[in-house]
């Protein structure tokens, strides 16, 4: 549903007198940003982003400010280009910065009691876009907004990156700018290794390195360059953690996309936004875009330059890209690269197994008392002590082939702190609203979760409960001992495969069916946890095309999938009744 935008001096204007509900989706807009371009006379884009995140507009409170928007945008007007043909002239931001990265950033606000008046929502932005895009210049001007023009008094703004040299390549052109621009030489003094403004008490600086990020850490302003030749997550975490006395702080991260390392603080990142995107959980201080081509797009095509480069045109140059291009069709190794660095590919990407809009598709109304007495088959995955456990239940429903899924998780209360840290602080709101439990203390208390199993098994017809053999504990020969229905199932090929592939075909039967008025076949209660760890999932696959779980290359936690895995496993082997849906190879996924 769209909202009318509104601008705290009062200004109201709607956007449907210009645009439709159609261009805003394809151009990935929304209803106030369109309305700020259309009333500023700022073209609109025509080079969506692959990715971004959704605007705060469901926020709290949240209202479109485009006085603040204007602020920026005449700040920017105060710098001037320092080369070539445009030297010495305004640095004025392209539309499509100004539709997907200023205005959204610099436009949402939100009442803050503390602050006693509105303060920005996204605190935590991230721009990845393909090389001579122009982000350098874009976070340069961001860097002196937040340091003169935000109105924050003694506002420590820092740029890092993982060496010296890196992090005088913005700093240097920043530092520039100021010397070229009149309006900021009246007002800002730029130094060897430092820029002040002395009227705020405020400076940006250049840092390197963990001690020197460390050092008096009161961020207003971080902006990590290049994010992609960080090596280890230190000074970028350190960075995101020193904004905490500030109302309205903003980390800025700019970067080129990577060659695929899922280990790296780039990939974590890069993840998150795209869950984000994909709606896999929410975090209205975050914010994101990924500007690339999709894989299977055609490299050499100007149509997939256009497509990936927003600048396209200005910057890059059609000649520039196309020199590049010639050199990647010359060996693998050239083409790996202009992939990654003009195309903004990452050339180890991994498809998803089970797709989010799949198992969305699927949700469903579960009700548990309505579950009571049903035949059952459960899966459980017990985690490391100081860790995440899932125990999945499914019931066959014989009608029709369709199951019904019962999910439910347990952590040590302790773990919830570094949980909230990897799900943009959802895991505090699971807890809160019922769909992940804590134990006291940082270790698991598993009588805790083998009471709820014992309820379980008298509420349900439970006909087995399966579990990793080769990590059998307490808990699990306890209830082998009090006689329940204990199944040791292997996490190998030969288990995983047949039941991952029918929770895949069950999912995109369900997908198919749902769109066409029917009803899912995975029935799920959206439990956000399980969401999240659907989203999480990767999966190994051999020679034959078996697949299992990979825990090792997972995004994060997917404990609850392999209980779903477990659980399914053991449908798998229940004595046949009549053909079922999860049974039919002949399914094929669309």
């Amino acid at each position: 549903m769209s909202r009318t935008p509104t601008t705290r001096s009062g200004r109201k204007k709607t956007p449907a007198a210009y645009l439709n509900d159609e261009l805003l989706a394809e151009l990935k807009i929304s209803p106030e940003v369109a309305w700020y371009l259309v009333e500023r006379g700022i073209p609109l884009p025509d080079c969506p982003p692959l990715v971004k995140t959704p605007e705060p507009r469901e926020a709290p409170g949240a209202v479109f400010d485009a006085d603040r928007v204007d602020r920026v945008l005449k700040a920017f007007e105060q710098l001037r280009h320092t080369q070539g043909a445009l030297g010495g002239k305004p640095l004025r931001p392209d539309p499509w910065q100004v539709a997907y990265i200023l205005a959204p950033i610099f436009g949402w606000v939100h009442w803050d009691d503390d602050a006693d008046g509105y303060v920005r929502v996204i605190r935590e932005a991230y721009v990845d876009v393909p090389r001579k895009n122009g982000k350098t210049t874009l976070a340069g001007g961001i860097a002196l907004y937040m340091m003169g023009g935000d109105g924050e008094k003694g506002a420590q703004v820092i740029t890092a990156a993982v060496t010296k040299e890196q992090a005088g390549l913005l700093f240097k052109p920043v530092k520039l700018i100021v010397e070229k621009s009149p309006a900021l030489k009246r007002v800002m003094q730029p130094l060897a290794g430092v820029i002040l403004h002395p009227k705020s008490d405020s400076y940006f600086k250049p840092v390197s390195s963990l001690a020197g990020a460390q050092h008096g850490l009161n961020l207003h302003c971080g902006i990590v360059d290049e994010l992609h030749e960080h090596k280890s997550p230190e000074l970028v975490e350190t960075i995101e953690t020193g904004t905490g006395s500030r109302r309205q702080p903003l980390i800025f991260i700019i970067t080129t996309a990577d060659a695929g390392n899922r280990t790296s603080v780039y990939h974590r990142k890069r993840e998150r936004i795209e869950q984000l995107a994909r709606g896999a959980f929410t975090a209205p201080a975050a914010y994101g875009v990924v500007f690339a081509a999709e894989k299977d797009d055609d490299p050499f095509a100007e149509a997939t330059w256009k497509k990936a480069n927003p600048g396209y045109g200005i910057s890059p140059t059609r000649a520039a890209l196309a020199e590049a291009a010639d050199k990647a069709k010359q060996s693998p190794a050239q083409l790996a690269s202009f992939l990654r660095l003009h195309l903004g590919i990452r050339t180890k990407q991994t498809t998803k197994y089970l797709t989010i809009e799949s198992w969305q598709a699927n949700g469903a109304l579960v009700d548990e008392v309505k579950l009571r007495g049903r035949e059952a088959y459960g899966g459980l995955d017990l985690g490391a002590v100081s860790d995440l456990n899932a125990l999945a239940w499914l019931f066959p429903d014989d009608a029709d082939g369709s199951l019904d899924l019962l999910t439910r998780f347990w952590t040590p209360e302790e773990n919830i702190t570094d949980l909230d840290r990897r799900t943009a602080g959802n895991a505090s709101v699971w807890v809160r609203e019922g769909w992940l439990k804590t134990t006291p203390g940082n270790v698991t208390d598993y009588s805790v979760i083998g009471k709820q199993i014992r309820r379980d098994l008298d509420s349900f017809d439970v006909k087995s409960l399966g579990f990793d053999r080769w990590s059998s504990t307490p808990l699990t020969n306890d209830l082998e001992n009090d006689r329940a229905p204990m199944v040791g199932v292997g996490q190998g090929y030969k288990s995983m495969s047949p039941a991952l592939k029918a929770v895949q075909r069950l999912l995109l039967m369900g997908q198919k069916q749902v769109r066409e008025g029917g009803r899912p076949m995975l029935r799920h209660d959206g439990n956000p946890v399980m969401a999240w760890m659907v989203d999480n999932l990767a999966v190994a696959i051999d020679a034959q095309a078996n697949v299992k779980p990979d825990k090792s290359h997972g995004g994060d936690k997917i404990d609850g999938v392999s209980a779903l895995a477990t659980a399914m496993s053991e449908v798998l082997a229940r004595p046949p009744k009549r053909v079922s849906a999860y049974e039919d190879a002949e399914f094929e996924a669309i």
